[in-house]
């Protein structure tokens, strides 16, 4: 009777077992498994780890971004403040004049080269103050820096990615004064910067050397511009940094406070109005973040209502009056929105985060996932006005299922507060640095002004996974791509065959971070021709082939992060040019 029982139970176990994975098969063929790049929550319980890298980046990393070729990112503060934690070399004198009445000098460094591997310094010199200021890469990988304060405020600065390259200044190369504005790359490379404290305007940068006469006034800046109210003309802003994105279509997706819409740059039209994002202001000082999701490539080609943007945190719209005012901390927004750019009535879709951000950092991880990190949970940007430092990130998975795409991460012990920064490095590791609440530097403050610099490895770097990790073959990489044409990826790899649907390839714009916005993120996700194994089972190299994105306005021309996914873990990633 008992045999008779257990072969009952053994027969139910089995029927089971097959309903399950008759049920797992379904989900595969149907596309469920290509639609998801991220790295099943039961697969790993590693929440991520963080490393102490460097005691001293010699500057406060109020901006930085991954600069192509040299290894090395690029960090800078504010002259206005005439000291840092490393002084002008003797190769790089005479001292900046820093008041022109009294004869001042400043003598040390406000922009370095940090090599991200051994934490070298190379000391910069930058004349024109760069305080709250933004930036972008060229084609050719060289940065372009627009406005800042005082002298700054018109300028456009260049560097170019070599070793022994410095900075390159003209201060009366903009119209409008751009102190607090963002700067987005254009389909054909070139910029375009929107905004800035008291600039209700935008503008083409101009070529090296040249001046802008005229901006273009900008009616949704002067709209969204908050006051107090009309008897105490308290100016709060909230339309400072707007996030600007570029949609694949060719236009512009512009955030200013609550509202945005889609621009059509060639003729200066808006194409598009999109519905008030309710809950409180989202750009600075309320400082939320945002980015445009990865774009998913079917074959060179987008896929329909792939063009979405993501907005998360920020504060109340009157945060900045009574953190200024009153010193009393509002809490931060805790919400999302989500938003289609590319349909005609699309609506914000909320979600809700494990807990309030404001000034946080927003990157898009390589396997396109999204990672949140750094800020405060109460009050608002600006000197000594937030509290309760944020010190968990957070990984958002935009394919996962509505309500369970936040995970809480391991972290930091090191307040990251007003003037923080992050970046994304080609090992698949976020560098973070920066945090300073005070006009200038000051070390023994409450959240005292952070030199130190970590590094944070996301939860695709758990050693249990590193079996999984391909290594793309960098001699046999053509690393100048050309638009809507073939590319060849070949990756060594521990396994003798790769499953088409358990790979992607995936391109990486770097972002210039600074004040929680991430200007020029852009992360792509190649459509993938063909996988070849059988060639190089030997030697467990295989050939993956994958296409180009169709044109700029999908991948404008420049320097990009290639990295190769499997099974939600990513390569190491290889610098690559389209043009």
């Amino acid at each position: 009777m008992q045999s008779k029982q257990k072969q009952k139970q053994r027969h139910n176990t089995m029927v089971t077992i097959y309903k399950l994975l008759c049920f797992l098969s379904l989900l595969f063929v149907s596309g469920y498994a290509d639609e998801s790049l991220n790295v099943p929550i039961g697969l790993t319980n590693f929440n991520g780890q963080w490393e102490l890298v460097s005691e001293n980046s010699g500057v406060s990393a109020m901006h930085a971004i991954l600069l192509p070729k040299l290894n090395k990112v690029l960090m800078y503060d504010a002259t206005v403040w005439r000291t840092s934690k490393i002084p002008l070399p003797p190769e790089k004198m005479p001292c900046r004049i820093a008041n022109e009445e009294t004869g001042e000098l400043d003598c040390w460094c406000h922009s370095v080269l940090y090599d991200y591997e051994t934490a070298k310094l190379t000391a910069l010199k930058i004349e024109h103050d760069t305080w709250c200021s933004s930036g972008g890469l060229t084609v050719d990988g060289n940065l372009v820096g627009t406005g800042g304060n005082g002298k700054g405020a018109n300028t456009v600065r260049y560097l170019s990615t070599c070793e022994k390259c410095d900075w390159r200044e003209y201060p009366a190369s903009l119209a409008d004064p751009r102190w607090y504005s963002t700067q987005v790359t254009l389909p054909d490379g070139g910029f375009m910067v929107f905004g800035g404290r008291g600039a209700l305007s935008y503008e083409y940068i101009p070529t090296e050397g040249q001046t802008n006469k005229n901006p273009t006034f900008f009616p949704l800046l002067q709209q969204t511009r908050d006051l107090l109210n009309a008897q105490t003309p308290f100016v709060i802003e909230n339309n400072l940094y707007p996030f600007v994105h570029l949609s694949p279509d060719g236009n512009l997706f512009i955030f200013s406070n609550n509202r945005s819409i889609l621009l059509d740059p060639k003729t200066n039209t808006v194409v598009r109005e999109f519905p008030v994002l309710p809950g409180g202001s989202r750009n600075y000082p309320a400082s939320g973040m945002s980015v445009l999701l990865p774009l998913r490539l079917k074959l060179g080609s987008l896929k329909k209502t792939n063009a979405e943007v993501l907005v998360c945190g920020g504060a109340p719209w009157d945060s900045f009056y009574y953190a200024e005012t009153q010193k009393k901390f509002l809490p931060a927004l805790q919400d999302c929105g989500r938003i289609q750019i590319n349909e005609p009535n699309s609506v914000w879709k909320t979600e809700k985060m494990p807990s309030p951000r404001v000034m946080g950092d927003m990157m898009i991880l390589p396997n396109a996932d999204v990672l949140m990190l750094n800020g405060a949970k109460i009050g608002t940007s600006a000197w000594n006005d937030a509290e309760d430092p944020n010190f968990a990130p957070v990984l958002y998975m935009p394919k996962g299922l509505r309500g369970q795409r936040f995970k809480e991460l391991a972290p930091s012990t090191i307040p990251r507060m007003y003037h923080s920064s992050a970046v994304m490095l080609p090992d698949g590791k976020v560098l973070v640095a920066g945090s300073n609440t005070h006009d200038g530097y000051d070390f023994n403050a409450k959240y005292p002004t952070e030199l130190r610099v970590e590094k944070f490895s996301p939860p695709y770097l758990d050693p249990s996974l590193a079996g999984l990790r391909q290594q793309i073959v960098d001699e046999l990489l053509d690393k100048v791509m050309s638009y809507d044409k073939q590319l060849s990826v070949k990756v060594r790899s521990n396994e003798p065959i790769l499953n088409k649907n358990e790979v992607k390839v995936t391109m990486y714009a770097p972002a210039f971070t600074t004040h929680g916005i991430s200007m020029n993120q852009r992360l792509l996700i190649l459509g993938l021709v063909d996988v070849d194994s059988n060639a190089w089972i030997q030697s467990r190299v295989h050939n993956l082939i994958v296409k180009a994105p169709r044109s700029g306005e999908v991948a404008p021309p420049g320097y990009y992060l290639l990295s190769v996914v499997y099974k939600g873990v990513p390569s190491a990633s290889i610098w690559v040019q389209i043009k």
